[in-house]
This record gives structure tokens, C-alpha cells and sequence, in this order.
């Protein structure tokens, strides 16, 4: 074979081992979340995003603070895209801490309201979650029940669980009614508030539900998704305990019953932003939005996208209304009152 006919027959076989591999190569888009909410709960609904774009989601989940903490010491080294995590709490936190960045979108301004997204577009609430009374139907009449300042009333001595002030869902719904009332206030309802314990705070939102059932206390402070994934648990024991307690939604005649979120951002350092943003437009469409309500049981940042019957069955309600980002910049006021408090 001629020189000639040798570099013709090199270039051609590797035109034709080009042309093979530019598909793999165009599929090899990628992206990279850092997720404080469990497999089960999040990676179906990332292999649907992978299923219809084709880009792959490489998914660590992690304990919340933990993950913060990692994104921090990684630094520019980060391979993180995303950090989805609970808590506005949690999502100010890694935002003061300079680890995420700005994402403006006209798509996620539009399907994310304002009160539910940070006030300089650097995490977005993906998922509502509602933090009302549970109470034990046999020990607590509906009627005793109004707001959540009024379980600081003598009436509620030794009937409350809740847990610990470390726990930073009761450190936002502080922080929540801090943004609506004055300091000195919220200190006087902590202090009663914390006179009316059954006992001292210990364990998860699903322990809180069980203590009340068993006779510990009569109500308990717990966020909704808890008490529905109890009910539809595959543990027989957990139902029927689940099933023991009622819903009250508190303040429907004026603040509103707290709510907090589960949220995402774009990493500072993220490597795949192109990516990163299509994964965050994905997460508030209404399929996935759907896929939450029915799955999760946490009610959708989205407007028009149906409840889960568990949710439907725990009945409507009126939420706060309130900026979320100001309960994140509030945490740490939030703190320092349950801890005069003695809320331990």
C-alpha cells in the first residue's frame, strides 16, 4: 500500500471512530448534588431528569451540616453543582458562608414565589413543609386548640413534646415568629412555652408523635411529612400509632401556621453550571413538583400541582406569609432566645 493510500485509509478509519464516539461524548454532560435528603427520596426523580436530558446526575447524599462543612473545606476544589438540603436555616447558612451563587431565571422566578426564594436568587425552595399541632383526640379537645402562643398558657403544663432547641426546625419557627413579633415577646413565649414540656426535649418529630400516643403527652410540635410518612409506612406499629393523632392547624385567624422548605442551590465553585441549572429548572416543573406531593408528602412550591391524599386528608390551612430568607437571617437571634429560655 502507497504512503498516500495508508494516510488515506488512517484518516478515514478515524473519521469513522470519530463519528461513533461523538455520541457518547455529547451524552457525557454530567452534574454533580450534594443532598442532605436520603436516596430514597431524591434519586428517583434525578433518574427521570437524567431518563429525558441525558446528562448524568452523580448524587452524595449526606447529613446537612456535614455537607455544608465539606463544601466549605473543599473550596474551589469542589465538584459539588448543587447543594439540595432542609431548612432555610440551613440554606442562609451556606449562603453567608460564601458557598453558593447567584442564579437569576425568568423559568424558576416564575414557578418559585418570592417569599419562598433568597431576596439574591442564591437557593430556591423546592418543597413546603408545615410545622402545626399533633394532638391525641382521647386527652385534647379540638376547642382547647388555637394558636402556637397559647400553648405558653398554664392549661398545657406537662402535655407538650417537642424537640431540642438544637434542632433546627424549632430554631426557624423561633426565628418565624421573631420576624413578626418583638424580641421580648417571643422570649416571654419560649419561657412558658418551655414551662409546659412533659418532658426534657429528646429525639426526632416521629419520636414526639409516639410519646404523645403513649400517654407521655397529649400534644406534640411536628413537621407534616413525619406524621404522613408514618401513615403510609409499611410498618404495621407505625400506622396504628399514626393513627392516633389529629392535625390541628394553629393561627388560621391571623399569622398562619409555619412553614419551612426544603431547598437547592448552585454551588460557588460548581464545575457543570449549565447543567447545575437545567437539574434546578427540572426540580420545579410540575412533573417534578408531582413526584414530591405523591412520593415525599411535602407540599409543592409550584401553584396547581395536586396534594397527596395523605395531604389532602390532613385538610387545608392558611401559612405564613412571610419572607423566608429573613428566618434564615434570624437563626441566630432565634438561638439566643430559646437558649434564655432554657430551652435545652
Amino acid at each position: 500500500m502507497s504512503i498516500s493510500k495508508h494516510l488515506g485509509f488512517l484518516f478515514a478509519t478515524c473519521s469513522v471512530l470519530a463519528s461513533t464516539m461523538l455520541p457518547s461524548l455529547a451524552s457525557a454532560e454530567e452534574v454533580n448534588v450534594y443532598s442532605a435528603r436520603n436516596e430514597a427520596l431524591i434519586k428517583p426523580i434525578l433518574d427521570k431528569f437524567s431518563e429525558q436530558t441525558n446528562i448524568k446526575v452523580n448524587l452524595i447524599t449526606g447529613k446537612a451540616d456535614a455537607l455544608i462543612s465539606r463544601l466549605e473545606s473543599e473550596g474551589k476544589h469542589s465538584p459539588a453543582d448543587i447543594l439540595v438540603t432542609t431548612d432555610v436555616g440551613r440554606l442562609h447558612r451556606a449562603k453567608s458562608q460564601g458557598l453558593l451563587q447567584p442564579y437569576t431565571s425568568e423559568a424558576m422566578h416564575k414557578a418559585v414565589p418570592k417569599a419562598l426564594r433568597d431576596a439574591d436568587d442564591q437557593w430556591y425552595a423546592l418543597t413546603l413543609r408545615a410545622r402545626p399541632i399533633m394532638y391525641v383526640p382521647e386527652r385534647v379537645k379540638i376547642s382547647e386548640l388555637s394558636t402556637m402562643e397559647d400553648l405558653a398558657s398554664e392549661k398545657w403544663r406537662g402535655r407538650i413534646c417537642i424537640r431540642s432547641s438544637s434542632n433546627i426546625y424549632n430554631q426557624s419557627m423561633t426565628a418565624a415568629m421573631l420576624v413578626q413579633k418583638s424580641e421580648n415577646d417571643v422570649l416571654t413565649w419560649a419561657q412558658d412555652f418551655v414551662a409546659n414540656f412533659a418532658r426534657p426535649p429528646k429525639g426526632g418529630d416521629r419520636d414526639q408523635i409516639k410519646a404523645a400516643v403513649a400517654g407521655v403527652c397529649d400534644l406534640a410540635i411536628a413537621n407534616t411529612y413525619y406524621l404522613a410518612g408514618m401513615l403510609t409506612d409499611t410498618d404495621e406499629s407505625n400506622r396504628a400509632i399514626a393513627q392516633q393523632v389529629k392535625v390541628f392547624w394553629p393561627n388560621q385567624n391571623d399569622r398562619g401556621t409555619h412553614i419551612n422548605i426544603s431547598g437547592a442551590a448552585i454551588t460557588k465553585h460548581a464545575p457543570n453550571q449549565a447543567e447545575a441549572q437545567k437539574l434546578m429548572a427540572f426540580m420545579v416543573t410540575p412533573e417534578a413538583q408531582q413526584w414530591y406531593a405523591q412520593t415525599n408528602h411535602e407540599y409543592p412550591v409550584v401553584e396547581g400541582v395536586e396534594w397527596s391524599d395523605v395531604l389532602k386528608s390532613f385538610g387545608q390551612f392558611k401559612a405564613e406569609n412571610i419572607e423566608l430568607f429573613k428566618v434564615g437571617e434570624l437563626n441566630g437571634e432565634a438561638v439566643r432566645v430559646m437558649d434564655r429560655a432554657g430551652w435545652k
